[in-house]
């Protein structure tokens, strides 16, 4: 079935996008609705034939998803955000109707897996498991209530991550109350006719003032103002999420939500996860003291009487202690990175890690900003991806990848969307990593996108893996050879190696804290399904005074603005379990040559282009020639950072 034209990159339009989402969806779901129909028809076939039409289905079924779910967060019109909703849950419908279906179960489970290929066996499985979780076997009546279930928790789940997306807020400073910022910053923070500078909480504003701001009562007011986002207006349709998705899992037999979920990641279980929680917070509790003693140290000198610290002080300190006691400063670090060769240098890097190459092209996008290039290999084409690197009114307000169309090999090749909120002139190095972390994503999507099977094809791994990869590739922003290739000045000169070392000497303090912080998020994901508290602000307080080493701040709700409670739902601790996985990677890699090929390409053809054919820890440990181990990651923990001079 190999078809070059079929493989054509999807033609995007230069006007009407509703019209062109309105045609695309409907086109897909005649498919989807047809290839179903094909498979209760009564014709007789054989298993082989069965799976084609329900692939078939599954494909189009995901690339109407793709489409509706992308524009709803990217698109710079709100009309056309508003439709891309409305199509979604229509989408989202279809799909629960179909795992509903008894005679669309019936004869899927009627298949004979006698003769087939071991990635067809494996679809077949997959299949079937999806019908099972959604509640197949159930009676009619219940298979209602799931459906009205997953109906109610689609537009829940789109009316939280809008708010977020729509809730910017802002602080009115002085000009005088800036110092501390860069230059450049400043210049592009002009006051306004009152005399008054707007800092609002998007990242490219709030990272750097939380970072640099002397004031700290500013610092303060905008921290309050970011972790307020969302609030009060998510507090109630969180209250519905997580009895909904209670509801659900007792209906399919499952104590609570986090054991229906965890059941077909990695880790197992929710116990597991509970377990995994305490073990990290046990293993991090002398490198997060260490570090919480040196911050407070610290803030002792400017305010004597102080006692704790919290997000409105964590980053300033944190980057005064940097400063001085690493001889790392952020301000001279980030002249070294501006936007453009940043950008350039990441299609640099990752193409010559895989071997690839990035041909950029011209086409039709949904916003100016937009950049699109060709992923090559061998000189055939792979798939394509799309940038969309700064942030706009109305615009996803995280950093994550999208899906635009699956993959499928020999029909269509995969295209994905990296949307994140950088700001166009010099980053901070932080938002280097952020980057190199999302792409991860974004190449996995691509190289995993040749497989026949659309259940198995790109990132369709155990979720509790899919963070792996992407922070394996945040290794090569801190090597030095690797980011003196373009990170440049802009008279050319090369970020020096001796400041590379002092950054990563800088980086290795605070790994505390952040894996702390991390346990905290990761709680509030769990416990909040667990146990669904009445009350959120009283949980998630407690769960910050028992995981997290920062204070609580009076008057805040972080939960209304945590965008992975609609998404990750009781899995945050997939990025804790991720990273013990991706320092093991990492080892298998030679520090004195980042870019050897026999590590990386096996790397890519046994992780990344495997997509979701095995089972994540198979994958795992094919490429390390052992199972994964928790050693690295230990060992990454405990080791001391080292200050300037010592």
């Amino acid at each position: 079935m190999a078809d070059a034209a079929a493989r054509t990159p999807l033609a995007l339009p230069t006007a009407e996008w509703t019209s062109w989402l309105g045609g695309r969806v409907d086109a897909l779901l005649d498919v989807t609705r047809a290839r179903l129909a094909e498979l209760k028809d009564g014709t007789e076939r054989d298993t082989g034939a069965v799976l084609e039409l329900w692939n078939d289905a599954d494909v189009a079924l995901r690339d109407a998803d793709s489409a509706a779910g992308l524009l709803s967060e990217v698109s710079p019109d709100p009309d056309v955000r508003g439709y891309a909703e409305q199509r979604a849950q229509e989408i989202d419908r279809l799909r629960t109707d179909r795992g509903l279906d008894r005679q669309l179960y019936d004869v899927l489970a009627a298949t004979d897996a006698t003769g087939l290929d071991e990635l067809a066996a494996r679809f077949r499985e997959h299949v079937l498991r999806d019908f099972r979780r959604s509640g197949v076997d159930q009676s009619e009546e219940v298979r209602a209530r799931l459906r009205e279930i997953s109906e109610r928790l689609t537009v829940l789940e789109q009316d939280f991550a809008r708010v977020i997306r729509e809730d910017v807020r802002s602080i009115r400073v002085l000009p005088d109350q800036l110092a501390g910022l860069p230059e450049d910053w400043i210049a592009a923070h002009p006051p306004a006719e009152d005399g008054l500078v707007s800092v609002s909480t998007d990242y490219p504003d709030y990272v750097p003032f939380r970072t640099f701001a002397k004031d700290a009562a500013a610092r303060r007011s905008l921290t309050i103002k970011f972790l307020n986002r969302g609030f009060p207006d998510n507090e109630a349709v969180l209250h519905e999420m997580l009895a909904l998705r209670d509801e659900k899992a007792r209906i399919l037999g499952y104590r609570s939500w986090p054991d229906y979920d965890a059941d077909v990641k990695m880790i197992g279980t929710a116990e597991a996860i509970a377990e995994f929680v305490e073990r990290l917070t046990d293993a991090a509790e002398a490198a997060g003291r260490r570090d919480i003693q040196t911050l407070l140290e610290r803030k002792a000198q400017d305010d004597p009487a102080a006692t704790g610290i919290d997000a409105a002080d964590a980053g300033y300190y944190g980057e005064l202690v940097r400063r001085e006691q690493y001889d790392v400063d952020a301000q001279e670090v980030r002249r070294y990175f501006d936007f453009a060769r940043v950008r350039a240098g990441l299609l640099d890097v990752t193409g010559r890690l895989f071997g690839i190459e990035y041909r950029a092209v011209e086409v039709p996008t949904w916003h100016e900003d937009v950049a699109a290039y060709d992923v090559v290999r061998d000189g055939a084409a792979l798939g394509r991806i799309y940038l969309d690197l700064h942030p706009r009114e109305g615009k996803f307000k995280h950093a994550a990848q999208f899906d635009l169309v699956c993959g499928l090999a020999g029909r269509q090749a995969p295209e994905g969307v990296l949307v994140c909120n950088f700001p166009r002139g010099l980053m901070e190095h932080q938002h280097v990593v952020t980057l190199f972390h999302e792409f991860g994503h974004l190449v996995h999507h691509v190289l995993g996108g040749q497989q026949r099977w659309a259940r198995l094809s790109g990132v369709a791994t155990e979720w509790d893996f899919v963070e792996a990869p992407s922070q394996m590739l945040e290794e090569w922003a801190w090597d030095a050879d690797v980011l003196r290739t373009f990170a440049t000045d802009d008279e050319g000169t090369p970020i020096p190696a001796e400041l590379v070392a002092r950054m990563r000497a800088g980086k290795d303090f605070g790994k505390g804290l952040f894996v702390r912080t991390q346990l905290f998020y990761t709680a509030v994901s769990y416990y909040l399904h667990r146990d669904r508290p009445e009350d959120h602000d009283a949980a998630v307080r407690e769960l910050q005074a028992r995981y997290d080493l920062f204070e609580f701040i009076e008057g805040t709700h972080f939960h209304a603005a945590f965008g992975h409670l609609a998404g990750y739902t009781s899995a945050y601790y997939t990025y804790l379990w991720s990273l013990v996985i991706a320092k093991d990677l990492h080892s298998a890699f030679d520090p004195a040559d980042p870019f050897n090929p026999a590590p990386a390409h096996r790397y890519r053809d046994r992780i990344l282009a495997a997509g979701g054919s095995k089972d994540a820890a198979v994958l795992v440990e094919e490429f390390l020639g052992r199972p994964f181990a928790f050693d690295a990651f230990a060992a990454w923990l405990d080791r001391e950072p080292v200050t300037a001079g010592h």
